[in-house]
């Protein structure tokens, strides 16, 4: 008997667990006509030819100005094609069950920590990364969090068998939070949730620049290797970008100030909402932003109420590289949502077509990965999908076909398949 519930709960826990498997590299070339194409610079193509040959993109242009023969040529008229939509700043893969501590990998103990490294703790058989494909989002920078230098993220894919094989770019930069200036009270505990000034923040700031210019001097140290000094200096030397992380104007600037002084040459800055009288600064030293997403309240409560809707084309307006995040509450399953946010700026002044440049070829260049996706451009990777309408609208974003790479993926998740389950117990009633 205890054999027969073994094996029962075993073929139930294998039910519950079980992913798609990751596609393979589609073998006939595919020629796809008649769709408006978002071509991710900002431009658009109606009428547009797609070929795909593998696992790259070789044509992109009129339907009547094809050059190339195809062993499938697919009429999709009157639907549109997007590059795949690029997620920066997420800990997607990261953490599966928050409740379950051995399932979250997004922190570490301590407040240093440049040498942890977020994707050898990727998890790509995740259901919550299964989730996101469906909407479009096809790409994503998998960052760890917590203490003052979280470490290092890189950028995946999302259909992969393993973290290797979903890895684009290995390592592309540091995390650095930066301390705040400011606290608020804990009112849980009775006390003003008013503004005060941090006691803690020269402090904090000192641990910091120690820890810097003890991790450059350590370089004429070869005998001994701090691996946390080492990883720190190895990175600073290959000029890896520092992902800064500060919300407050104060924040910004200081952060900035810092990395500046001590050579740092690539800079994003990652939050940015208290940005809108910083724009003088990121302009100046020509630094990317990771922008949060608008669906949020102001920084303070003398600021325009619509201000987080309106920050993305301020940005766009003084000629700053942007994109946008979702860091915050619910962050792992909100990421699903990247292409609405987009929307919701798209609504306060940014051109629809900014709008999508702000995720797929600007996210790109801001991670460095532009020459093998964010567009889609002759030579790069087939990495895209179809969708019935507008991407950017949740009414309209109702993707029929999607390829990583050259290779289909399915589009199923755990949602889809109960979506499926009730539509028809409910339409035979």
């Amino acid at each position: 008997m205890k054999k027969i519930f073994h094996v029962m709960f075993l073929l139930i826990v294998s039910q519950l667990t079980s992913q798609q498997t990751p596609a393979s590299l589609t073998e006939e070339s595919i020629l796809f006509i008649g769709a408006t194409a978002h071509i991710g610079n900002g431009t658009i193509i109606e009428s547009s030819a797609i070929g795909i040959r593998n696992g790259k993109i070789t044509e992109v242009s009129t339907e009547n100005l094809v050059e190339g023969k195809y062993d499938q040529t697919i009429d999709i008229s009157d639907k549109h094609v997007y590059p795949g939509f690029i997620a920066a700043n997420t800990s997607l893969g990261l953490v599966e069950i928050d409740a379950v501590r051995a399932s979250n990998d997004v922190d570490e103990i301590g407040d240093m920590l440049p040498h942890i490294r977020s994707i050898i703790a990727y998890n790509a058989e995740s259901k919550i990364v299964e989730s996101m494909r469906p909407n479009g989002i096809l790409v994503a920078q998998v960052a760890p969090r917590g203490g003052f230098i979280s470490g290092k993220s890189s950028i995946v894919q999302l259909d992969a068998w393993n973290w290797e094989d979903a890895v684009i770019k290995y390592d592309d930069g540091i995390h650095l939070n930066w301390p705040n200036p400011y606290t608020r009270g804990r009112w849980w505990l009775g006390e003003s949730p008013d503004l005060k000034v941090n006691k803690k923040y020269a402090e904090n700031i000192s641990k910091i620049e120690d820890f810097f210019q003890n991790a450059i001097a350590r370089s004429a140290n070869k005998k001994t290797k701090n691996l946390p000094y080492y990883s720190l200096n190895q990175a600073i030397k290959k000029n890896k970008t520092v992902f800064l992380h500060a919300n407050d104007e104060k924040q910004i600037v200081d952060g900035i100030v810092f990395l500046k002084n001590i050579g740092i040459k690539k800079i994003v800055l990652v939050g940015g909402r208290g940005l809108a009288n910083q724009l003088n600064i990121i302009k100046s030293n020509n630094i990317p932003v990771i922008l949060s997403h608008p669906h949020r309240l102001p920084t303070n409560e003398d600021e325009d109420l619509k201000l987080p809707y309106k920050l993305a084309s301020l940005l766009i307006n003084e000629g700053i590289l942007l994109t946008i995040d979702v860091q915050g509450s619910m962050e792992r399953m909100n990421t699903r949502n990247l292409p609405f946010y987009a929307g919701s700026f798209s609504a306060y002044g940014v051109e629809k077509e900014k709008a999508v440049e702000m995720i797929t070829l600007n996210a790109a260049k801001i991670l460095g990965i532009d020459d093998k996706m964010g567009s889609l451009e002759e030579g790069k990777d087939a990495t895209l999908f179809i969708s019935e309408g507008d991407a950017l609208d949740m009414k309209t974003n109702i993707i029929s076909r999607a390829f990583i790479q050259g290779r289909e993926i399915s589009l199923e998740s755990h949602q889809t398949k109960l979506w499926k389950r009730y539509s028809k117990k409910y339409s035979k009633e």
